[in-house]
């Protein structure tokens, strides 16, 4: 509405803004709660959330994840980590990588990992908001909240049960990236939720041999898209084949050490 305060403990209107925050789990001490969005799908979302967990990690931080995306999970095999999570009266317990980044996924309750999630919109946005309340974190620095592509049930749901402290956008530097980013941020501001920046993944390669920088689909174009919404462009990814084979064989740990990417890491992280 026109005249929305966002006070939705005072107000008795239905509408897709309403807040109703929901307490993390009682045994759960959690800093930063940032999630990693992206207008359309295919553009390294959760690559990049994974880079900020291990980047965290690797700082010394204490990382974690919570992969919203429950039809298409894939942070724990990015992470190498397989098995169920295991779970008491207190709560569920997550998992945690080799490089201590803690996660929870629905990769991790299913029997196969190759399962595919059969669920209606109400039941997965059922588990994203368990993912929060019944998970025992514990003390954790930053918590990232990977989140599905677009803007339907999942993304909402997360908008109006977990109180973010901002967003990153990720985009590719396609002719799509102005929409791309434009649907992430009208959401956002719709929702009143904090935009940290923009991250372009794909953004270029490195010639083997002379190192000369390469624009793939041409530069520019998230510079432009940054002015016109007012966005910080926190970095720039490469097209690199080391960081497809790290999360190829479960090695996602070490995109916190990867020295070619500390540049663009160190900016995102800051």
């Amino acid at each position: 509405m026109s005249d929305c305060t966002h006070d939705c403990g005072s107000c008795g209107q239905d509408c897709a803004s309403r807040i109703t925050f929901e307490a993390p789990h009682k045994l759960s001490r959690i800093g930063k709660v940032i999630g990693v969005v992206s207008g359309k799908g295919g553009v390294g979302k959760s690559l990049v959330t994974a880079m900020l967990a291990a980047g965290m990690a690797a700082r010394g931080k204490r990382a974690a994840i919570l992969d919203a995306d429950i039809t298409g999970p894939s942070i724990p095999r990015a992470f190498g980590v397989k098995g169920a999570v295991e779970g008491d009266d207190l709560g569920i317990y997550p998992r945690e990588s080799k490089g201590g980044v803690k996660m929870i996924s629905a990769n991790l309750l299913l029997e196969k990992e190759n399962d595919p999630v059969v669920w209606r919109g109400p039941v997965i946005a059922g588990m994203v908001k368990q993912f929060w309340t019944d998970v025992i974190w514990g003390d954790v620095d930053f918590l990232f909240v990977d989140m599905p592509p677009g803007t339907g049930d999942v993304p909402l749901t997360v908008f109006q049960s977990i109180k973010l402290d901002g967003i990153v956008i990720v985009t590719s530097p396609q002719e799509l990236v102005s929409m791309i980013v434009e649907k992430a941020v009208k959401m956002a501001r719709m929702m009143n939720v904090k935009i940290y920046g923009v991250v372009e993944n794909m953004s270029y390669i490195l010639c083997p041999d002379c190192g000369k920088q390469i624009d793939l689909f041409g530069g520019g174009k998230v510079d432009e898209v940054a002015t016109d919404f007012d966005l910080k462009v926190l970095g720039r990814l490469p097209l690199d084949a080391y960081i497809a084979k790290a999360v190829d064989e479960g090695e996602a740990d070490s995109l916190g050490q990867r020295h070619e990417l500390d540049a663009a890491l160190n900016e995102i992280a800051k």
